[in-house]
């Protein structure tokens, strides 16, 4: 139990410094080895920058009823991450389900890996979402019952992804697993802030070549570079 308070505890003070500072999304890709991308997630408005616990959430077979029925238990500040598992070229959903997890929930953001509808009132709206495109052909919402296989991906993906910190910026969207909500993952976040600031003054003050920044790491045998 106290290992559990101590983990989310971690998890919290990350996500805190992470908006503090608004750390990018590049950055903590970096952090990761340059992983933890959302692949083709992009911002439907700019300059939203949302950061918070990730909500996993399905849709499979054509229809947004497990949608539906998985977002009643959504919480405040939860980045909601709609995993689309056969888009078929089809919008899961579109402005009643963004406004009822932005508005009514108090989600921070959604992020959808598939196609959405109602393209002009979510940008109206300027609400925080990404994700991968636009289509006015949207979902079925009845119930279809899942096959033992799309059971079983879905119970791998939501152990990948729930609970989970998602962050979102204007480059896209990053999750930080469980694996790195510790002491080690935050040293190395402030860490690669120290190093950004390093860079940019190596090529604003030292007018070092990006080179001889990057490549090189001249500043290290320069004491009087910071």
């Amino acid at each position: 139990m106290i290992r559990f308070l101590q983990s989310i505890r971690m998890k919290d003070n990350i996500i805190d410094f992470i908006k503090r500072n608004r750390v990018s999304t590049t950055e903590l890709s970096d952090c990761m080895g340059r992983d933890g991308a959302t692949h083709n997630a992009k911002p439907v408005n700019r300059s939203h920058f949302s950061v918070g616990s990730l909500k996993y959430v399905y849709a499979c077979n054509g229809t947004n009823w497990d949608v539906h029925k998985q977002i009643e238990s959504v919480e405040d500040g939860d980045v909601v991450f709609v995993d689309v598992l056969d888009t078929l070229d089809k919008a899961v959903f579109g402005d009643l389900v963004a406004k009822y997890l932005l508005l009514y929930r108090q989600a921070s953001a959604i992020v959808v890996n598939g196609l959405l509808r109602d393209a002009p009132r979510l940008m109206k709206e300027n609400w925080p979402i990404w994700c991968n495109g636009f289509t006015p052909v949207g979902y079925e919402n009845e119930y279809i019952d899942k096959k033992e296989e799309q059971k079983k991906q879905i119970k791998e993906r939501m152990e990948m992804y729930d609970g989970a910190i998602a962050v979102c910026d204007d480059t896209g969207v990053v999750y930080i697993p469980r694996r790195f909500h510790n002491q080690e993952f935050l040293e190395k976040i402030k860490s690669i802030e120290e190093q950004e600031d390093i860079w940019f003054d190596c090529i604003d003050r030292r007018k070092y070549s990006t080179y001889e920044t990057v490549c090189l790491k001249k500043y290290l045998n320069n004491a009087d570079t910071i």
